[in-house]
């Protein structure tokens, strides 16, 4: 979970502590006046730690356990085992099912035996692996571009990638939503950056007609499925901003991959966009495809250019070759089985009109793989995801200062794996459970509350 920093992290603290009956925090410490005098630079003594010390004294004051960090017995898809128990698990990104899949593992097992768990270098400078290339094909079939590229993290590809392709004397407007990697991509490139209304293409234009003359390059960022909203934006429309701006334009797919589209390849097939006409595709093998690493595809001259100029991939290792040997599989899986993508978004349909017929709040989510429940209170929204842990459900909770307070919310998180009675009865004891939360709110609610 995110956290506030400096002045915020210090009310957030005094708050917390004025709704448990403590005295407001002591007045910030004095900077260091000698070498001698470290106190000020332990990480104990940091306000943001302090947040951390009373919440988990909170949790322990109310019997309400930590619901970030659980510990899984093995592999996590539409089930999971929690502390020895059989859970049914809304809190994976296993879209297809496809983590575990005999096809997959077999593919992994066999990248070790030939290329063993480490290229143990870059790929610049230890060669290339036959195992790299065939992904990296794979990923621009899935894709409908020239070429692709993978990196061994999917925050560093947005990182490196923006950060290398923009400038001080670059714009970049994007969508106010937009995933924490490419928020930090737009500070290290050092560009203009513009935050948008989420989904308002009008703002979109405007920032770009106010302000595009004035800077060298631009590129408009956008999710092609919003994580954590769990809806999409106008590509076409996007389409016709960066030609009449000349921009480039950018989508991240993480969550789209697999979940869009009737065979899954994402929203320019979901609305029927021809992919070359997006600049640059960004996208996740750690979730529908069940590895790890993220990816760049587009046209034959970026990706040549990402190869000998991208930080996060020409000074990091190459991608672990049972990594890139699952992802692969993985695709090949999802290519020869397009009834995986058909049951994900019969199941995410589902979900969404269960949770709107009791009632609950789902935001803007299309009913594809990610669906909020907005509570509107953190407290309220971690007592929630305890109580559906006790009563066998396991979905995580999105809450302040990771969204607005307003908008604490449990995702869920469904897969072509999950079941209609799952979907039904976790929808149900959600329903009723909320209400007798609210009747009954407790110190967490007080604590977070505004």
């Amino acid at each position: 979970m995110n956290l506030p920093r400096s002045n915020a992290a210090q009310e957030t603290v005094d708050r917390v502590r004025h709704a448990l009956g403590q005295s407001a925090a002591t007045p910030a410490r004095p900077h260091a006046k000698a070498d001698g005098d470290r106190k000020e630079f332990d990480f104990s003594s940091l306000p943001e730690y302090e947040i951390l010390k009373i919440w988990r004294a909170v949790g322990d004051l109310t019997n309400i356990g930590n619901p970030f960090y659980r510990l899984h017995d093995g592999r996590a898809s539409s089930t999971t085992s929690i502390g020895g128990r059989t859970i049914v698990n809304f809190s994976s990104y296993d879209y297809l099912g496809l983590n575990g899949h005999p096809a997959v593992a077999a593919a992994a097992k066999a990248a070790i035996d030939r290329y063993g768990t480490s290229v143990s270098a870059s790929r610049l400078s230890s060669g290339e692996r036959q195992v790299h290339r065939d992904l990296e094909a794979a990923l621009a079939r899935l894709s409908g571009t020239d070429d692709a590229i993978a990196f061994v993290s999917g925050h560093a590809t947005n990182v490196s990638v923006i950060g290398g392709l923009l400038g001080p004397e670059d714009l970049i407007v994007a969508d106010a939503v937009i995933h924490n990697s490419i928020a930090e991509g737009a500070k290290l490139s050092g560009a203009k950056r513009i935050l948008c209304p989420h989904g308002d293409l009008d703002a979109f234009e405007r920032a770009l007609r106010l302000n595009r003359a004035r800077y060298r390059r631009a590129l408009i960022v956008v999710e092609g499925l919003y994580g954590m909203d769990g809806d999409i934006p106008d590509l076409a429309g996007l389409i016709k901003l960066k030609r009449r701006y000349n921009a480039w334009l950018m989508v991240d797919e993480a969550h789209a991959t697999g979940a869009l589209g009737a065979t899954g390849r994402g929203i320019a097939e979901e609305q029927g966009i021809d992919p070359t006409e997006v600049d640059i595709w960004m996208g996740t093998l750690s979730k529908t495809l069940a590895a790890a690493g993220g990816y760049i595809a587009g046209s034959r001259a970026l990706i040549d250019l990402l190869r000998y100029t991208s930080p996060g991939f020409v000074f990091s290792v190459g991608l672990a070759p049972p990594v890139a040997a699952a992802a692969t599989a993985a695709i090949e899986v999802m290519e020869r089985e397009p009834e995986r993508a058909t049951a994900l978004r019969r199941n995410g349909r589902a979900l969404l009109a269960r949770a709107k017929a009791r009632g609950l709040d789902t935001g803007l989510s299309i009913g594809s793989s990610v669906v909020p429940v907005i509570v509107g209170n953190s407290g309220q929204t971690v007592m929630l995801s305890e109580r559906l842990m006790q009563r066998g459900f396991n979905v995580v909770p999105a809450v302040f200062p990771g969204v607005a307070e307003n908008q604490a919310r449990l995702r869920f998180f469904i897969t072509s794996e999950h079941s209609q009675d799952q979907i039904d009865q976790v929808i149900d004891t959600v329903a009723e459970e909320l209400p007798d939360i609210r009747r009954n709110a407790s110190i967490v609610g007080a604590i977070v509350g505004r």
